[in-house]
């Protein structure tokens, strides 16, 4: 149960002028549940969670520069996996706490859900976990100090595990006021569990996460130096600064992209008591990037403002096209999927009292927050597409093309995915199909070529393994709309294989195997096959993916052979080892998967007894789908840096 608050704060006057003394530090509950349950607070303790106490500590910082206080901060890694994170703000308080008796620094620190965000007028808007930040930190760090600088006075603090090992003390003089924050993360909470050792900071993972809060809070700098002593990165130092907001967000998100129109669409206004921020720009693409934040912290599933935002969109696009005749009267409207596709856009909302669902603040759920975004969006973009016509027609022309291929898919869809297909009556003659109608027990391995086809089908186990042979390369669906691709043979036996439809038909209940299982060439050619289906599935079969159904067969890349004794290696550096002190071994060099006979691909890649399986994650697909955006995309200068940089690295290049 809360503990009793103290005496009403004073009126929160929303401005600088608001009080921020002891008096305004409110208090919930202890803090000794956090070493016992860490993962309740920040999620896990790997890698991710080691991350976020950074970005707890950086929160701070930024909800100081929201309420207009702070203008710099800056983070430093230091030695030891120490971080220090520096702020210009006003400084913490550390005079006397009338409910806990002891400083408010103190209280702050070791205190769950003590902060200036709990009804005192420290804070109109506050993008902190519920305020736990600081003191879960404190609470998980081996070592932690706070120094505060405020009326010229600094005064420092020092922590054990969360415990103070000595009291607020005042240790010199300063000119500016602000706090500063040096943690060291406690090895006995955070472990890697590959390494069983405490996780490593990624220095892009901050610098990413650093960026985006210099873009969704425009006019502060954010620095980070890296002084680490060892794994250094190749830049040291960076620095944050967007006079934009996130119209410079947009900006950068379509880096090496097609804007389909030069005028990004810019808003900033105040609506239903809360700051509202949006910006969008079409692209030449199919996908659509909407990120939706609420007081800084993205919101992954959106929520309530990413649905005004929707709304609104749909109806103003709508409501433009009839009026300036890009829709007929006997044509349907634009639907939302119509609207959003090649659409890059931030949503930025600001407000008092967010209600987020679940701990992970993953959707938004104020309802107000839908009203402000629907009514600032409505008027501003339809104010937009009135005075610049000609990125008006381009985003029209945009959007009306999705609606056309909309449709031209569906009829296709409707063809290829007939009732009989789905239902196993017309599966495609290629497919060489198991005995079992258990989809939880049946694999579909699917293989480059018709002669790996022909070694597959006699090394699998019929019972249960059906194979499904590829001729060549698949269509590259990151350049085809959906109804270009289904008039892709290979595509259409794949879908009506797997009887599970495709995109938003995608039905995982009549999926017909659970395993399926891509067996290419261990070459650049069985690579590019490899990242080619990964993208389709990532694409249009997410839901494969998200239930753990994708994998990727690993033949060997060597057979070693000396007399009748035999192994196989599936790197040069496995085969080396193999073949050192071996006698003179004979080394076969598998070239591809039809010069395997049966027995040799059965055990080495099909058998489940015997066989490597690599079973495909979520960000396995999204790397194939970045490296196809780069390769395949419009921009000449990223696909020449990625070629260059990774040519090293390609053996056997075939032209």
């Amino acid at each position: 149960m809360p503990k009793k608050t103290p005496k009403k704060a004073p009126k929160n006057d929303g401005g600088k002028g608001g009080s921020y003394t002891a008096q305004d530090i409110m208090v919930l509950e202890g803090l000794d549940p956090v070493r016992k349950r860490p993962g309740m607070y920040i999620g896990s303790t790997g890698a991710e969670g080691l991350h976020h106490l950074i970005w707890e500590v950086v929160d701070n910082s930024i909800d100081e520069a929201m309420a207009g206080y702070a203008k710099h901060i800056a983070i430093t890694l230091l030695p030891e996996r120490r971080v220090k994170v520096l702020d210009d703000g006003r400084g913490i308080p550390i005079d006397l706490h009338k409910q806990t008796k002891k400083s408010a620094l103190e209280t702050v620190l070791t205190t769950l859900h003590a902060g200036g965000k709990f009804g005192g007028a420290g804070y109109k808007v506050s993008g902190g976990l519920h305020g736990v930040g600081v003191s879960v930190v404190n609470a998980l760090s081996m070592w932690l100090r706070a120094e505060v600088c405020r009326a010229g006075e600094v005064w420092a603090q020092e922590y054990q595990r969360g415990k103070p090992k000595t009291k607020v003390q005042k240790v010199g003089k300063g000119k500016k006021n602000g706090t500063a924050i040096t943690f060291e993360p406690d090895p006995e909470i955070f472990t890697d569990s590959k390494t069983n050792k405490i996780p490593e900071y990624d220095w892009k993972k901050i610098l990413e996460r650093l960026r985006q809060q210099a873009y969704l809070t425009k006019g502060i700098k954010i620095s980070i130096n890296d002084e680490r002593e060892k794994e250094k990165s190749e830049h040291t130092s960076y620095a944050f600064y967007f006079e934009g907001g996130v119209a410079s967000y947009v900006k950068y998100l379509n880096e090496g992209m097609n804007p389909k129109h030069d005028k990004i669409f810019y808003v900033q206004k105040d609506a239903e008591g809360m700051a509202v921020e949006i910006a969008l720009q079409y692209v030449d693409d199919l996908q659509s990037r909407e990120l939706a934040f609420a007081n800084n912290i993205l919101n992954p599933e959106g929520g309530m403002h990413a649905t005004g935002f929707r709304t609104s969109l749909t109806r103003v696009l709508n409501s433009y096209a009839r009026k300036n005749g890009y829709l007929k009267e006997s044509e349907e409207n634009l639907t939302g999927e119509d609207v959003r596709e090649g659409l890059t856009a931030v949503i930025s909302i600001k407000l008092k009292n967010p209600q987020f669902e679940g701990q992970t603040k993953a959707k938004l759920g104020n309802p107000e927050a839908r009203t402000a975004v629907e009514s600032v969006l409505g008027e501003s973009l339809t104010a937009f597409l009135e005075e610049h016509p000609q990125d008006a027609r381009a985003m029209l022309e945009k959007v009306i093309l999705a609606l056309k291929a909309r449709k031209a898919a569906k009829a296709a869809k409707d063809t290829i995915l007939r009732k009989g297909a789905l239902e196993g009556l017309a599966l495609p003659g290629k497919l060489a199909d198991c005995q079992s109608r258990n989809p939880a027990e049946s694999e579909l391995f699917i293989v480059e070529g018709d002669s790996a086809g022909g070694s597959a089908k006699q090394a699998r186990d019929r019972r249960f393994q059906a194979i499904l042979p590829l001729r060549g390369k698949i269509l590259n669906v990151e350049k085809a709309r959906l109804d270009k691709m289904l008039t892709s043979q290979e595509i259409k036996h794949l879908i009506i294989a797997l009887g599970a439809a495709i995109a938003e038909s995608f039905d995982l209940s009549k999926l017909r195997y659970h395993r399926i299982i891509i067996m290419t060439d261990a070459d650049v050619d069985g690579a590019h096959i490899r990242t080619l289906l990964l993208t389709l599935f990532y694409r249009y079969f997410l839901p494969l993916i998200n239930n753990g159904y994708i994998y990727i067969a690993q033949p060997p890349l060597y057979k070693i052979q000396k007399g009748k004794d035999f192994k196989y290696a599936y790197s040069d550096e496995e085969k080396d080892k193999l073949a050192k002190g071996y006698d003179n071994p004979n080394i076969q060099r598998y070239k591809g998967l039809g010069e395997m006979n049966a027995d040799e691909l059965g055990d080495t890649t099909m058998n489940p007894a015997s066989r490597v399986l690599l079973q495909v994650k979520i960000e396995d697909a999204k790397e194939a789908d970045k490296i196809f955006d780069v390769l395949m995309g419009d921009d000449v200068a990223p696909r020449k840096l990625f070629i260059q940089t990774h040519a090293k690295t390609v053996k056997n290049l075939d032209i």
